[in-house]
């Protein structure tokens, strides 16, 4: 039986997290897969997929936001097949920011002009759909470092934005 990686949390800040891995066994491993996952908004899943090569391995994810619930899956490859995921959760330090304030205007019929308010130097992920469910599961998205930014989508919908 192949037991499930140890995931330790290292340390934590406001915006990353270190993490080591470690199997309890003598099976040889070739690798992890870690994915992080973290909700914005209540309405969209974000997930980050990380492979590492390797038996140890100490990991820092950077980039992210303060404040913020984050859960870590991990399973090892090893010469005898993949083990069972393991889970850690972990929030990051200090305060977590203000949602922005977003207001979208349409320009013409397949243009629409998303400005939003917010802290400087940080990344935005613009998502819109044309229903909740679509902004759930699999909306269209981008990033940005800027304040605005102009969406092209399809004529005669509806769309629903977040930022």
């Amino acid at each position: 039986v192949i037991p499930p990686p140890v995931i330790h949390i290292e340390s934590y800040s406001e915006d990353s997290i270190s993490f080591s891995l470690k199997m309890t066994t003598n099976i040889k491993v070739s690798g992890y897969v870690v994915n992080i996952y973290w909700t914005f908004d209540t309405h969209r899943q974000e997930k980050m997929t990380l492979i590492i090569e390797g038996e140890k391995s100490v990991q820092k994810v950077t980039n992210l936001t303060a404040h913020t619930p984050y859960e870590i899956s991990a399973w090892a490859q090893t010469e005898l097949g993949d083990s069972p995921l393991s889970f850690v959760h972990v929030v990051t330090s200090g305060t977590r920011p203000a949602s922005p304030s977003l207001k979208a205007k349409a320009i013409n019929q397949t243009a629409v002009e998303c400005s939003w308010t917010g802290p400087r130097n940080v990344v935005y992920g613009i998502f819109y759909a044309t229903s909740f469910l679509e902004l759930y599961r699999s909306p269209h998205n981008t990033t940005t470092a800027s304040h605005n930014l102009t969406v092209i989508v399809q004529r005669d919908e509806q769309y629903l934005f977040l930022v």
